[in-house]
């Protein structure tokens, strides 16, 4: 029972691993993110590239919750769920009947996960989000940017992404906690709380240091060099992990006085000396090309790469190798592309079943399937425009 992307990427997570993933969606207009295109997968603008990027392996079922027998309909199928993921304004569903004290009381072994802008309590748990606000005020987009530029937000929705994460997690942890205890449980997932807390390092430095952290480009706070560099034709990635590393790099920049200087022997020297040996180092990346300093530092275990756009990304030789793009046909056999789940399991491999589906495409199986409706029960709910 969610929407848009932080819900929809933990069940598509759950769906890649062998759950049978139902999604309820409004009968009208299904998921908003059908409608977030173009691109578009074929003529009908129907279904965007966003929806196809977090909605595989699931079955879709419309349900209209405003109807009572929407809501009791909903009630039927928590009672044979073992997670309920959803995503609606804080006090929506419990006004139906459909809130977790009330779908525990019918399910006591239900997972019931609630994933919202600022949690279920505290004076903000009202109050609405989208990813790009939580980016701002839960501090990423003070460290994201040119150190001399404004804010800048990721180039992805990474704080739903990451409350989807957070949310999986939490699902499969509370699962092997009813293996034990037989009882299910609600859990609180804050978009806001899940940014703050991956802010990691950098919550990290504050805490110790008391200065908060600020926007240093490609640059890192606590590792030099580490950060984008330009060469005679473009840019590469190095990122010096260690003094080993950093005296590896100077031999392959053939700068054996830098190699030697006492300024820069540790990390914690080249920390504080930034200032001074970036310019020696970008100064020198300038005069070759970047596939001639990659395969140099790649010679030397200097880790670095190049800065690739997403076209790159999938349609290089590691890409093909690790069969990083796969195809699945949907049900009016067209093909559809999907990014691989980056885990690979050596027993229980992840699925690759279904296509993003169509609004409503399954509402009729899973009923026959999940609750045994007839045909003729089926037939009527549509016809007073439940489902």
């Amino acid at each position: 029972m969610s929407r848009v992307l932080a819900g929809p990427w933990a069940g598509q997570l759950l769906g890649d691993y062998g759950a049978d993933v139902v999604k309820i969606e409004r009968p009208e207009c299904g998921d908003d993110t059908r409608q977030w295109g173009p691109p578009w997968l074929d003529d009908s603008e129907s279904v965007s590239a966003y929806f196809l990027s977090a909605n595989r392996n699931k079955r879709s079922v419309t349900v209209n919750i405003a109807a009572g027998a929407g809501q009791a309909l909903i009630r039927e199928l928590a009672a044979e769920a073992d997670v309920l993921l959803e995503n609606y304004k804080i006090g929506t569903l419990a006004r139906y009947g459909l809130g977790p004290d009330e779908l525990l009381k019918l399910n006591p072994r239900l997972i019931y996960c609630s994933i919202s802008a600022f949690g279920q309590t505290g004076s903000r748990a009202s109050e609405p989000g989208y990813d790009a606000m939580i980016q701002a005020s839960a501090g990423l987009m003070s460290i994201t940017g040119s150190e001399s530029g404004g804010p800048q937000k990721v180039g992805v929705a990474i704080s739903d992404i990451m409350a989807g994460m957070y949310a999986t997690t939490a699902i499969l942890a509370a699962l092997n906690a009813r293996a034990e205890s037989g009882r299910g449980q609600h859990i609180d997932v804050p978009l806001y709380d899940s940014q703050v807390a991956w802010l990691a390092n950098q919550n990290m430095n504050f805490l110790i240091s008391g200065t908060a952290p600020a926007r240093m480009g490609t640059a890192h706070p606590n590792l030099v060099p580490y950060q984008a560099f330009e060469t005679r034709d473009g840019n590469l990635m190095l990122t010096v992990g260690n003094d080993r590393q950093f005296r590896s790099c100077c031999d392959v920049f053939e700068l054996p006085q830098i190699k030697i200087d006492p300024r820069f022997a540790t990390m914690k020297k080249r920390i504080q000396n930034r200032d001074l040996l970036i310019p020696i180092l970008q100064s020198r990346l300038k005069e070759r090309e970047s596939s001639e300093w990659l395969a140099l530092l790649l010679e030397q275990g200097v880790p670095a790469g190049p800065v690739n756009d997403i076209a790159e990304v999938l349609s290089n030789q590691h890409a093909r190798e690790r069969n990083l793009v796969r195809q699945i046909r949907n049900s009016e056999n067209i093909s559809v592309p999907t990014v691989s789940n980056p885990v690979e399991f050596a027993e229980t491999p992840v699925c690759y079943e279904h296509a993003p589906p169509a609004l409503g495409e399954h509402t009729n199986e899973v009923l026959r399937e999940w609750l045994g409706y007839s045909d003729a029960r089926i037939d009527a709910l549509r016809k007073n425009a439940v489902i």
